[in-house]
């Protein structure tokens, strides 16, 4: 009579889930006993290092003053509409913005344009 021998399986299905590199923003990280590496950049990171959820947002305008949800602001440059053939005005007013994670960090609804994200970097507090 022939053994018969059980093989566990090579991939059970659970995969771990690492954090893109905080530096390039690649997801191919690995993980090398504690440290998180970057094959793209080689940056080399601890996981404690990149955990930042714990830490708030700060946004800050042209001129370097806090924002947050509900303020006012003014355009500070003209700024070209991607998909339209209309420019924002200088000076146009944007009441109760809203801040979002991105580089378009400020989520706002602009009389006669309609809903529209924003970089912090052209706008000012009123």
């Amino acid at each position: 009579m022939a053994a018969l021998y059980v093989v566990p399986p090579l991939f059970s299905g659970a995969v771990m889930s690492l954090p893109a590199c905080p530096v390039c923003h690649a997801d191919y990280t690995w993980q090398d006993a504690e440290n998180l590496n970057c094959p793209s950049c080689g940056h080399i990171w601890t996981q404690a290092d990149g955990d930042d959820s714990g830490q708030d947002r700060v946004v800050r305008d042209a001129n370097g003053n806090l924002l947050a949800d509900g303020d006012s602001v003014t355009v500070v440059k003209d700024l070209k509409v991607k998909g339209s053939s209309s420019v924002l005005k200088i000076g146009t007013r944007v009441k109760s913005i809203r801040l979002v994670e991105g580089d378009h960090n400020i989520d706002c609804k602009i009389d006669g344009f309609g809903p529209m994200k924003l970089k912090s970097e052209f706008v000012k507090k009123n």
